[in-house]
């Protein structure tokens, strides 16, 4: 069994952390837990609306209203708390680190998992249209096939890869987001590179 991001009580100091940079509406906390965990755990509304429900009960974060939305801002009895439990925190941030690592790893587990599941089920379809293709009645219908089974496993090949790009450099785009030196440049190259790869790609395709 997969052991939990947070050990029990954590997720509720680490909230009045991050409301203690600055105020947040719900999905911003949601936000700000996704990108201090590179994209690899993102934790649901059932997860952090309670909770944050229950640090407003307990007098340690306030909520106001901003249009359709409900901030919440930290107290100084949420800070005092922080402050007594500092170094309760730091623990929990070594926790995250290490909790960051295993999910990394996780990903790349299952990445490579379905990699081999998919060559494994490429290999049995193309025996299956080998010997199909061996009935000469049934010839045309197995090239057919074969051509089918293999347009697929390209497919399945690409997807995978697109896949894998995604989680590789969301990961390292967060990272620079968790820094503050995601710039203009940085996004100019991928939005450029991105269509030029579109571009080639469909060239290669045919009408």
């Amino acid at each position: 069994m997969t052991p939990p991001v947070f050990a029990h009580g954590h997720l509720r100091l680490y909230l009045l952390s991050l409301l203690a940079d600055a105020p947040m509406h719900g999905y911003e906390v949601i936000q700000a837990l996704e990108e201090r965990f590179g994209g690899t755990y993102v934790p649901s509304a059932g997860t952090i609306y309670p909770r944050l429900a229950k640090l407003e009960e307990d007098g340690l974060v306030t909520k106001s209203t901003d249009g359709r939305k409900t901030v919440y801002e930290i107290t100084e009895a949420g800070r005092a708390e922080l402050a007594a439990r500092a170094s309760e925190l730091d623990g929990i941030e070594d926790g995250v680190t290490d909790s960051v690592r295993r999910l990394a790893d996780e990903v790349r587990s299952s990445v490579n998992s379905a990699m081999k599941t998919l060559r494994a089920d490429l290999a049995s379809a193309a025996r299956e249209a080998r010997s199909e293709a061996k009935d000469a009645g049934r010839t045309t219908r197995a090239n057919v096939k074969t051509e089918q089974v293999d347009s697929r496993g390209q497919l399945m090949n690409a997807e995978a890869a697109l896949n894998d790009f995604r989680l590789q450099l969301r990961t390292e785009l967060r990272k620079q987001v968790a820094r503050g030196q995601l710039n203009e440049e940085t996004v100019r190259v991928l939005t450029v590179g991105l269509d030029e790869l579109r571009d080639r790609v469909k060239a290669t395709l045919v009408e």
